[in-house]
């Protein structure tokens, strides 16, 4: 017996399909029997379904001149000698130590699986049901008809078992039990067959180890590099059963998880909407999880308050990981075992050796800039050196240079922000903007604010105030028309950074908890695009709160209050403005950084606003211009109106912008605004 043992299976290779075979021929084995008590002869079940001839064959090519009992035993015994024998990952085995099953029991629990890959058997189940369609085993069968071996005489035992690992699903629950079906998920069995998911599901996606980078190849801070490295440990070990990372989207939150699963010999099992209505059989994600030997892995997308219950695994299942924003928190068991990591955005240092790999072949001082002009996530540096090789690559250049990222920049993952914001025009900088001294002095403070607002929080890290974090907010305050959204642009253009402005139309939501879901993510996109957010009239949103007098009340606070404490966290660039001050909520003023105000401008600030506006081809008289700047108090708005309607004027006659035109389109404002234009007091001097 030790020497066919031995032998048995020494043609088979060491892998999950010859295993699968082997198992797979050895149920069949052992339904052979069945099939013959049941029939009163084995000739006659050859003869009844003559396709069994063939797996007879096979069988007795390899237990030759054995009895049935002999030829399982011997088949059992050969099956545990090459299992020792193989060190690589094996579904099955994984399955039946999970379990805790015998081969024998093994091999039984796996006949219901056999029509899933013969549909033959499908008629012999038929026949020894004696029901006619009853194509598939139910609990009555096996308890009469084909029992478990050993000690479990109720199969319902082992079914349930293996049904609670998900491995086997119930699929008539609400027949009687003797009527009860169980089969094998498609993607259970197919882990089971072949290791592997080589069919594409909606709901579960599979990545081998070697898709994910090694630990050591991470690009994280110091501190952050000692945790992770104790984590493979702690999953594979206890006390730890999940691991959780939170962070921006795009950042490398599912690259670390993948190289903890490598670390452990593992691949990843991404579980696809997780969050969504028709969540995951979670069940079902566990044994396949189990049989792939990978991780499970969801990604969450929770808002302010929500919360998640993580699912209860099998003390046998894999270690979980979890993609998780800043918003929302997890409860149950496994996530009272988790081991939580923060991975913020990657800092000046980490993000020069990011772009040091990404692009080695571009030139040093290049990609000092890259690395100081755009604070992205480690996916979006990744996509951007991608997409500017390939705009260089079209210029006829190898080397990539800061144009090409510029470029790079708008081709990113903005879907999300485009739907909720409006990106601006850019051209220009601070140097065009017309207005009063101070108001420029306190615009190129914003624009150096910025410029720093990485290297001010380290330079404040032992103060009092060394709790500030990389975002600036400012607030630019005065009437319609004084040039504020203009200032934005212009600031935009002297950062060399895109602006959006937030669309409240996309934003505000009638039902509860939509707003404030809109308006982190528009502020999460923000943050990972490095671009600047402008709240145009932004007293809209940040009004003040009120005494609660009704539920409309309490709802309209409590956006209030997210958005003080989003507007608190934010990392990015925000620019708020308005024209009535007093009716912005004062904490939302005291967590502004810079608050600009711009006033109405001079005679002399009128004068360059007129200069800048006017067409080069104008022939306005300069002295009747001089008196219109001092004589006509208009804001920078009202001129720029006043430029576009006497240029509209003048197409009609050769497009020459005259005094005539001017006056008339000045006048025009005036009337617009219920005023007595003061032109003519000009002409009859």
């Amino acid at each position: 017996m030790e020497a066919s043992r031995t032998f048995l299976f020494a043609d088979l290779g060491p892998g999950p399909e010859e295993h699968f075979r082997m198992c797979f021929l050895g149920t069949v084995l052992h339904l052979l029997e069945s099939i013959g008590t049941r029939l009163d002869s084995f000739a006659q079940a050859i003869e009844r379904f003559p396709f069994l001839l063939g797996y007879n064959n096979e069988l007795a090519g390899r237990v030759p001149g054995l009895s049935s009992a002999e030829a399982m035993e011997c088949w059992c015994a050969s099956l545990e000698h090459w299992e020792r024998g193989v060190a690589a990952h094996l579904p099955l085995r994984s399955l039946r130590l999970a379990a805790g099953l015998s081969h024998l029991e093994l091999l039984w629990l796996l006949t219901p699986g056999l029509i899933e890959e013969d549909p033959r058997f499908g008629s012999v189940f038929e026949e020894l049901h004696g029901i006619p369609g009853q194509r598939q085993p139910t609990l009555g069968w096996f308890r009469h008809c084909h029992p478990p071996p050993g000690e479990h005489g109720d199969p319902a035992e082992l079914l349930a078992r293996a049904s609670r690992m998900g491995a086997l699903r119930l699929v008539n629950s609400d027949a009687t039990r003797s009527e009860w079906v169980f089969r094998f998920p498609s993607l259970v069995w197919e882990a089971l067959g072949h290791g592997q998911l080589r069919w594409e599901s909606d709901r579960f996606v599979y990545r081998p180890p070697e898709q994910a980078l090694p630990l050591e190849e991470l690009i994280l801070p110091a501190a952050t590099r000692a945790q992770v490295a104790a984590i493979p440990s702690l999953l594979e070990k206890g006390p730890a059963r999940a691991i959780v990372v939170r962070g921006p989207r795009h950042n490398g939150r599912r690259a670390l998880i993948g190289a903890v699963a490598r670390a452990l010999g593992r691949g990843r099992l991404e579980l696809r909407n997780a969050d969504a209505a028709q969540a995951p059989d979670w069940k079902e994600a566990g044994a396949l999880a189990l049989l792939l030997n990978a991780m499970p892995v969801l990604e969450l997308a929770l808002a302010s308050r929500e919360s998640f219950r993580l699912p209860d695994w099998q003390p046998s299942s894999p270690p979980l990981g979890v993609v998780l924003g800043r918003q929302g928190e997890l409860n149950g068991e496994c996530a009272d075992r988790a081991v939580f990591v923060e991975l913020e955005l990657p800092g000046p240092e980490a993000r020069r050796q990011l772009w040091r790999r990404c692009s080695s072949d571009s030139d040093g001082a290049e990609l000092e800039t890259m690395a100081d002009r755009f604070r992205f996530t480690t996916g979006h540096i990744g996509r951007a050196a991608q997409l500017a090789r390939t705009h260089a690559a079209l210029t006829g250049r190898r080397r990539i240079e800061l144009s090409d990222v510029l470029q790079a920049t708008r081709a990113l993952d903005r879907h999300g922000l485009d739907a909720l914001a409006c990106r601006l025009p850019v051209t220009g900088d601070l140097s065009h903007l017309s207005t009063s001294e101070r108001t420029q002095e306190e615009l190129e403070h914003l624009a150096r604010r910025c410029r720093h607002r990485e290297t001010l929080p380290a330079a404040l890290e032992q103060s009092p105030a060394g709790c500030l974090n990389c975002g600036v907010r400012a607030l630019f305050t005065g009437p319609t028309g004084t040039g504020k959204t203009l200032a934005a642009r212009l600031l935009a253009g002297t950062l060399q950074k895109d602006i959006y402005r937030l669309e409240l139309s996309s934003v505000v939501n009638k039902f509860i908890g939509e707003t404030e879901k809109n308006l982190n993510r528009l502020f999460d996109c923000a943050e990972e695009l490095d671009i600047i957010l402008l709240l145009d009239e932004g007293d809209a949103l940040l009004t003040r709160r009120t005494d609660v007098q009704s539920s409309n009340d309490r709802y309209a606070n409590l956006e209030t209050n997210f958005l003080l404490q989003r507007l608190e966290s934010f990392q990015g660039i925000l620019i708020v403005t308005t024209n009535a001050r007093d009716r912005i909520d004062s904490a939302f003023e005291r967590r502004m950084d810079v608050v600009v105000t711009f006033g109405a401008p001079s005679a002399a600030e009128r004068w360059q606003l007129w200069q800048s506006h006017l067409p080069a081809s104008c022939t306005v008289d300069s002295q009747r211009l001089a008196q219109v700047a001092a004589e006509c108090e208009l804001t920078g708005g009202q001129i720029q109106n006043a430029v576009l309607h006497a240029t509209l004027l003048a197409l009609d006659n050769g497009g020459v912008v005259t005094s005539e035109y001017l006056e008339a389109a000045v006048r025009r404002e005036y009337r617009k605004r219920g005023a007595v234009c003061p032109l003519r007091h000009v002409a009859e001097n």
